[in-house]
C-alpha cells in the first residue's frame, strides 16, 4: 500500500498512524474556522495523530438555491490562509471546477473532490496536476452512485496525467432506496487494493439525502448518533484516515448540521478510533 506524504507538514497516511481530515462542513467566519481548527489541532497533537484541517470555501452541490454555500473562492482562501498562518496546519477543501484546482492549490494542501463530480475527467485532471505542482493530495470522494471497484477509473485518470500516486479515496457510503446511504465496510479493502490510502467520511455516510424534516426537503437531514459507529466500523476494517466533521454547535451550523458531531466530543472520539486502529493494524 503506498505511503503519501505532505512533506511541508511531516504529515503521512497510510502508515501506521490513523490520518485525521477534520473541521467543518463549509466556512462560515474567520473566527469559527479558527476556533475549531485550534481546538482539533490540540487535540490530535495530544493523542498523536496527524491532522489536516477541513473546511468548504463553497458547497456547490446544495439542495436548494435557499442553502448557505459558503464565502466563494477568494474571501474562504483568504480564511484557510488565516487558519494555516495561525495554527501551521495543512488544509482540505472541497473544488468544483477545474478553473479553481491551481488557484485553490496555492493555500490547500488537499483538494477534495466532492462525491457527485468524482467521474468528471477534466476536474480529476487539473486538480491531479495542481496537486502534483504544489506537493499535496488529491482527496477523490466515491459517488453515491459507484461501486468502489469503479474507483479504478478515476485513480487511471489521475496516474495518466501525473504519472504517480497523488490520490486518496474517500468512502462516504452508497445510495440505498430513497433519501437513505448505508456504508458496504467491505468496499473499504477493495478500494485500498486500486493502490490508494482510503478514508472514511463518517460525517456524510450518515446523510439522510433531501430529507431534513426542517426544510421540507429542501435540505438535507442526518443522523448524527450514527457518526460514531460508522468511524468505528470503518476502522476496524482497515481505512488510513478518518474524514469527520465538527461544530460548537451543530444544531445551529449553517449547513448539513444534522450530521455534524459537536466539537466538544472530538477529543473522546478520537481516542476511541486510534485505539480501534491500534488493534485493527496488529
Amino acid at each position: 500500500m503506498p505511503t503519501l506524504q505532505l512533506p511541508r507538514h511531516n504529515l503521512t497516511i497510510g502508515g501506521a498512524d490513523l490520518c485525521v481530515i477534520a473541521g467543518l462542513n463549509v466556512l462560515e467566519d474567520e473566527g469559527l474556522a479558527l476556533e475549531v481548527a485550534g481546538h482539533l489541532k490540540s487535540v490530535t497533537e495530544a493523542l498523536g495523530l496527524p491532522f489536516v484541517f477541513k473546511a468548504s470555501f463553497d458547497k456547490a452541490n446544495r439542495s436548494s438555491l435557499d442553502s448557505y454555500r459558503g464565502p466563494g473562492l477568494d474571501p474562504g482562501l483568504r480564511m484557510l490562509t488565516a487558519v494555516k498562518a495561525k495554527h501551521d496546519l495543512p488544509i482540505a477543501s472541497d473544488i468544483h471546477e477545474p478553473g479553481q484546482a491551481e488557484r485553490a492549490s496555492e493555500v490547500i494542501d488537499v483538494l477534495q473532490i466532492p462525491a457527485f463530480l468524482c467521474r468528471q475527467t477534466d476536474l480529476i485532471v487539473s486538480a491531479a496536476k495542481a496537486a502534483k505542482a504544489s506537493d499535496g493530495w488529491l482527496h477523490v470522494k466515491k459517488g453515491q452512485f459507484l461501486a468502489p471497484l469503479d474507483c479504478g477509473n478515476i485513480v487511471a485518470k489521475a496516474r495518466d496525467a501525473i504519472g504517480e500516486d497523488r490520490v486518496v479515496l474517500c468512502e462516504r457510503g452508497v445510495s440505498f432506496g430513497y433519501n437513505n446511504l448505508v456504508v458496504d465496510m467491505l468496499g473499504i479493502e477493495q478500494m485500498r487494493g486500486l493502490g490508494c490510502p482510503v478514508t472514511i467520511d463518517a460525517t456524510h455516510s450518515v446523510q439522510l439525502p433531501g430529507a431534513d424534516p426542517r426544510t421540507g426537503g429542501k435540505s438535507t437531514g442526518g443522523r448524527r448518533n450514527g457518526v460514531a459507529t460508522i468511524a468505528c466500523a470503518a476502522v476496524a476494517a482497515g481505512v488510513d484516515g478518518v474524514f469527520l466533521e465538527f461544530h460548537p454547535d451543530p444544531d445551529k451550523a449553517l449547513c448539513d448540521g444534522p450530521s455534524c458531531l459537536p466539537l466538544s466530543s472530538a477529543e473522546a472520539l478520537l481516542a476511541k478510533l486510534k485505539a480501534f486502529h491500534r488493534v485493527a493494524r496488529q
